[in-house]
């Protein structure tokens, strides 16, 4: 592990050493100090010592601290990647935006993350593409918004699931939390400009009934642009929440089957196989809706074959949107008890594969994202037909409009762009505590918003 003198840094120091040694435990420190006109890192290793110096060229405190974590980084990649002989796709990157790093570096971008930051040619390829797919969507304007309803609630928990959602049980407050959450939306709508998308994610909003998701879909009230459903689970799927949906004006939702593979279905959790998928897809198709589908590399036992078997399926339906993301076990699932990640080579040759066979059926790569304990440090990527880009996902990756976002864990953001300054509140997770405070999270979002 990694000790330092660097406050809040050893988090995401150990997201670059776990990287390393996945199965050892090595010892390391790394010492930060200023001077000369220089950041300064001495990073200790048994009797290996090796400095690395930056200069220290910042704007405000808010950049120097930036500057220290980003530094501190390369200077232990660097170290490790020489200890080892071993190389990151990313690099040094950890961050869960690095097209927003790829748009801040301007015409440097090629040189700064190639050379300083030591990201792949292929990785950058990805970057390059996404954004030119984003460009006709991509706006910067503080007065441009989003709307997003979480619903975090499932029929069932999927065992790779560290999400808040929680199963819906006889003890579950589902008509609570609806009202609470209804009563949030009619008080935010309010805070919001020039609206973009509205997005209604989960959980599985479709699995609290018809008559809460109407009651939803009522309070949200008309909708002309983008408007998201994560239906979600095949098993929660139907003629008559589907029917709602287009009532309301829903134009995309989301149809994931994360894998066609039955065995592999049960194993994670899903009450459904893949032909109920098959069904389902073609259901929604019915209705005119815009689908996205979502698959997983690097589940329990598939191979690569299986998730090419997967990808194939997928391709074959021709769905407007695919999102392929990488395995990410967190405390909080039950996968990361029972079972152990693919060989790191596995889950990168299934995520290399996807991009190059997604590209060849006519889909480009349009957002990406990536998080903590990843396979491989690898990433999420959403393809999408040409002019068929999420404008939601878009906004939200990249940061450039306000979030007014409703639900429990939901978090508003507030863009300033002319001071490069991002202001957010979160509601509580837990559904009861979501429920009292209500009336407290309201009013924290009005000062966000008006104040």
């Amino acid at each position: 592990m990694v000790t330092t003198n660097v406050e809040r840094l050893e988090g995401e120091l150990n997201e670059v050493y776990n990287e390393f040694f996945s199965n050892e435990d090595v010892e390391i420190s790394l010492i930060f100090e200023e001077k000369d006109g220089k950041f300064v890192y001495r990073v200790i290793c048994g009797e290996r010592t090796k400095e690395f110096s930056y200069p220290a060229s910042y704007d405000g405190e808010l950049e120097r601290k930036r500057f220290v974590k980003r530094y501190a980084k390369l200077g232990l990649y660097e170290f490790l990647s020489e200890l080892t002989g071993k190389t990151l796709p990313w690099g040094a990157l950890t961050g869960i935006r690095p097209t927003k790093l790829f748009y801040q570096q301007g015409a440097d971008r090629e040189r700064f993350l190639k050379e300083v930051m030591h990201v792949s040619d292929k990785k950058y390829d990805i970057l390059s593409h996404i954004a030119e797919a984003q460009s006709a969507i991509y706006e910067e304007n503080d007065d441009n918004a989003d709307f997003f309803v979480g619903i975090p609630l499932c029929p069932t928990r999927c065992q790779y699931c560290s999400f808040i959602s929680a199963e819906i049980t006889p003890k579950t407050p589902v008509n609570e939390y609806i009202e609470a959450l209804c009563k949030e939306i009619a008080a935010s709508k309010k805070f919001v400009k020039n609206l973009r998308s509205v997005y209604v994610g989960g959980g599985t909003p479709v699995s609290i009934g018809t008559e809460n998701l109407k009651k939803v879909l009522d309070a949200i009230g008309e909708v002309n642009c983008e408007y998201t459903v994560e239906a979600g689970r095949a098993d929660c799927i139907n003629d008559e929440n589907l029917k709602l949906l287009k009532d309301y004006g829903v134009t995309r939702i989301c149809v994931n089957p994360q894998t066609f593979c039955d065995r592999t279905l049960e194993l994670i959790g899903r009450k459904h196989s893949g032909c109920d998928v098959l069904e389902k897809y073609e259901l929604a198709k019915k209705y005119g809706f815009d689908v996205n589908m979502d698959l997983i590399a690097g589940l329990p036992l598939e191979t690569f074959g299986v998730f090419r078997g997967s990808l194939e399926m997928a391709i074959s339906l021709k769905p407007e949107n695919v999102t392929v993301h990488t395995l990410c076990l967190k405390k909080g699932s039950k996968l990361k008890e029972l079972c152990s990640r693919l060989p790191e080579g596995e889950v990168a040759r299934m995520i290399d594969y996807s991009g190059e066979r997604l590209l060849a059926a006519g889909y480009r790569p349009y957002y990406l994202y990536r998080q903590k304990y990843m396979a491989g440090n690898l990433e999420n990527t959403g393809y999408a037909l040409p002019g068929k880009e999420c404008v939601y996902n878009v906004d939200v990756m990249e940061e450039i409009a306000r979030n007014v976002a409703c639900g429990a864990n939901a978090v508003s953001k507030r863009i300033f762009g002319k001071e490069s300054r991002i202001e957010r509140i979160g509601a509580p997770k837990d559904l009861h505590s979501y429920v009292t405070k209500i009336d407290e999270i309201i009013e924290k979002k009005r000062k966000l918003f008006e104040e």
